[in-house]
């Protein structure tokens, strides 16, 4: 019998529910994997769009993981400088096969001291910040370095999730993964990346996450002086 594959994604308050629930859907098809949404405790964690999660361990009770995957949104400030947090990751990415971010989960991995010479993918909003912790930014939806995988903005979680399948499982296993959950996006607007966008909707943007941001930057500010 195969070994168990233990993939285990951190659950924080105010995260990107589609960060971490897109790719873990893929992954949780992959043969012998089990899921695993850990955090502090096993009560109740808050996603960014108002509706709960339960973790499924706390990070006492985590074994080792196979997969570590750190996913982002808007809670990543407070991570960054939660050392229970960091703590948590730096012991598990000592020995964890791959070390993963989605969007600007990175960050938080940055924070960690889990990304020093590594390139990264990060949202396009957050990738700047990257070589604030000795990390390389690359501008794709997939990047790999090593053991380090990592899947740009939100819905490239989903793209990530199923090249670490073809990584855990082998690429037939992904393929078919892919075709079960239909994924062939065709969206209805061709504006998912600043260069298609345009510079007046990017600074649009930049202009609704203002508050948001200078939060996550004061932040970012402190974690890379540790």
């Amino acid at each position: 019998m195969s070994a168990q594959i233990h993939i285990g994604f951190l659950l924080f308050p105010n995260v990107t529910q589609l960060d971490l629930t897109g790719p873990a859907q893929v992954l949780s098809r992959v043969p012998n994997a089990k899921v695993h949404l850990v955090w502090k405790s096993i009560e109740p964690v808050m996603t960014d769009v108002g509706f709960s999660i339960n973790p499924t361990t706390s990070f006492a009770d985590c074994p080792q993981l196979t997969v570590l995957c750190v996913p982002g949104g808007f809670g990543i400030g407070d991570q960054m400088v939660d050392e229970e947090t960091l703590a948590f990751l730096r012991r598990q990415g000592e020995n964890a096969r791959f070390v993963t971010s989605v969007c600007n989960g990175a960050l938080i991995l940055g924070a960690a001291g889990l990304l020093q010479g590594y390139q990264s993918a990060c949202h396009w909003l957050w990738r700047k910040y990257l070589p604030r912790f000795g990390a390389v930014p690359v501008a794709q939806r997939i990047v790999r370095d090593r053991n380090r995988i990592s899947g740009g903005g939100v819905t490239a979680g989903i793209d990530f999730g199923l090249a670490l399948a073809a990584e855990l499982a082998g690429d037939d296993v992904a393929r078919t993964l892919q075709l079960a959950f239909e994924y062939d996006p065709h969206p209805p607007y061709d504006c998912g990346t600043p260069e298609k966008a345009g510079l007046a909707m990017v600074e649009h943007l930049r202009e609704l996450q203002q508050p948001r941001i200078q939060y996550v930057e004061e932040r970012i500010e402190k974690a890379a002086l540790v």
